[in-house]
């Protein structure tokens, strides 16, 4: 499934913080902590928590806080479907990551172990 110029500057132009708290209340719902979310947002980007909550309070759209990120070299290994479309077969490099981040939070919801999530086992 390709995504459209449309969706792409959809996704280009949300707020993080405005999407931040629905991460938190899915994570949270299955029995997860915001600090697991944390844990797996730090691993994608390499924001620790006080840079994460600088970007919050900054109110940066998905694409400031994906340009300013160190992406996980390993991110690549994030494959599978979410929200309707093949990672891998993404094609704008935002929307690629947004959707990489997505697809952590789905695993971490879903309960999979942070070793799975995080590519290390």
């Amino acid at each position: 499934m390709k995504t459209t110029p449309e969706h792409d500057a959809k996704i280009a132009k949300l707020i993080f913080a405005s999407v931040y708290p629905h991460y938190v209340k899915k994570v949270e719902t299955k029995g997860r902590t915001k600090e697991e979310l944390h844990q797996i947002i730090e691993w994608l980007t390499g924001f620790d928590d006080k840079k994460l909550q600088e970007l919050i309070d900054e109110k940066v759209t998905f694409e400031t806080f994906f340009e300013r990120a160190n992406l996980n070299p390993n991110a690549q290994l994030i494959t599978g479907v979410i929200c309707g479309y093949r990672i891998e077969e993404i094609e704008n490099p935002l929307t690629k990551q947004t959707r990489y981040l997505d697809k952590l939070i789905d695993e971490l919801a879903k309960g999979k172990k942070m070793e799975k999530i995080l590519r290390t086992a």
